[in-house]
């Protein structure tokens, strides 16, 4: 059980590492987006959620298609909490800014523990090396997700467990259930954490709580929201693919375990990050394998907790190794996560030029990099998936050169020709931007 930090450390640090890690994701998140480099999947996708929440609507997201039910998507209704925020300020910034106060909470519990077991210099270290792990980098320079909401309930959760105060950590735990629906699965593995410390009719009964939320949202609820009638990613999760990407998997593992020279693998909490990876591992689709994107973000306050634990029980050298490690990587990930160039400023200027163009209100068919500048006062269609034939566009706007996504280049090149031949005016086009009005 850990014992309590001296009360300076257990408030004044954790808090001051909490408020610079929000200070420099918010201010990283924030200029991504203002020279555009965040993108409509999914930034974008998300404020149309949360922009229905604000108006006392079901959460539409046009992105995925016109008039697409997000909850049939994944089952995220945490995002209403949200919607007061964005009322206030509506713009996709203001999502950004909450993920990155979400993800900077969670270095409280983390540095509590690591103050606690190993004192006020390493622990100070290790909660930095957690704060700029590559989990959480990479949530923050890949847009907005609904995970933002997990990573501090999970952080909490985990450290109630190391306190042995089962209740609260399964309090912690239970909203799990409103982020996502494989997080159930988490909530389970907490009860089969608490099981596994002897308080078995409690660890049982909140582990099949778990796993029956999952079934009941993946087998009923999804389906019964989703236009198509059926869970959109069950195809993902039933290919079981556990010999392929070995490569990117390994990568996934080497992130969570060797900057604390696998001290985490010493501790019972670690079981926590068994569903998270199962799923993820056991999928056909490759992005799901590699540390990329924010699949890691959950797992990485798990990780952390569990090394924290597992360093109980080593020498003093092991674990000054161990939590430099975590600082050393972190520092190489921050120069491995650095973007590409944004674009010069004065293509910025000619994009904003173009989106200036389109009135509030109007129906626009925008490509990923364009459509989070104007989700707030636009209903937004994905381009080159949009228009479709349900939905005639008033405006059509895609940056230049396209970009082979999600479509090649050439089928893009001929659905624009096909546009300009059938009702849609050139009112830019340049190196940098191409603007169509339809006639």
């Amino acid at each position: 059980m850990l014992a309590a930090p001296p009360a300076l450390s257990r408030t004044r640090i954790p808090l001051a590492l909490a408020s610079l890690g929000f200070a420099v994701y918010a201010i990283w998140s924030v200029c991504l987006h203002r020279v555009y480099l965040a993108t409509g999947y999914d930034l974008g996708i998300f404020e149309q959620a949360v922009r229905s929440y604000t108006h006392g609507r079901w959460p539409v997201a046009d992105l995925k298609g016109p008039g697409f039910p997000l909850l049939g998507d994944h089952f995220h209704p945490v995002l209403l909490v949200l919607a007061p925020l964005y009322a206030l300020h509506p713009a996709p910034e203001t999502l950004l800014i909450a993920q990155a106060a979400l993800l900077a909470l969670s270095a409280v519990p983390v540095t509590r523990c690591a103050l606690s077991t190993l004192g006020t210099k390493r622990g100070t270290l290790a909660g930095a090396g957690y704060l700029f792990s590559s989990g959480l980098l990479n949530a923050v320079t890949f847009d907005f997700h609904e995970i933002c909401f997990a990573v501090p309930l999970v952080a909490f959760s985990a450290e109630r467990l190391l306190r042995r105060e089962w209740g609260a950590a399964v309090a912690f735990a239970a909203p799990l259930v409103l982020v996502k629906e494989d997080l159930p699965l988490t909530l389970a593995a907490v009860g089969a954490y608490v099981v596994w410390q002897g308080q078995r009719r409690w660890g049982w009964a909140v582990a099949v709580a778990g796993m029956a939320t999952t079934v009941v949202l993946v087998v009923i609820v999804l389906p019964a929201l989703n236009p198509a009638g059926h869970y959109a990613f069950a195809g993902r999760a039933a290919a079981l693919q556990p010999l392929d990407g070995l490569g990117m998997k390994s990568a996934t593992l080497a992130l969570l375990f060797v900057p604390t020279a696998f001290a985490g693998l010493r501790s019972p909490l670690s079981i926590l990050l068994v569903p998270t990876l199962a799923w993820r591992f056991l999928s056909s689709y490759p992005n799901y394998w590699g540390p990329g994107y924010h699949y890691n973000a959950v797992l990485m306050p798990i990780a952390f907790l569990a090394a924290v634990d597992g360093l109980r029980r080593t020498s003093g050298r092991i674990r000054s190794l161990s939590t430099a490690g975590a600082a050393l990587t972190s520092l190489a990930v921050i120069a491995a996560l650095l973007p590409g160039p944004p674009p010069a400023p004065s293509e910025r200027a000619a994009l904003q030029a173009a989106l200036a163009r389109i009135p509030d209100g109007a129906t626009v068919a925008a490509g990923s990099r364009l459509a989070p500048h104007l989700t707030r006062r636009c209903r937004v269609l994905f381009f080159p998936e949009q228009p479709d034939g349900t939905t005639e566009p008033d405006w059509v706007i895609t940056s230049k050169p396209l970009v082979g996504w999600p479509s090649p280049v050439p089928a893009q090149q001929r659905l624009l020709a096909d546009l300009v031949e059938h009702g849609y005016t050139p009112v830019i086009d340049n190196g940098t931007v191409l603007l169509l009005r339809r006639r």
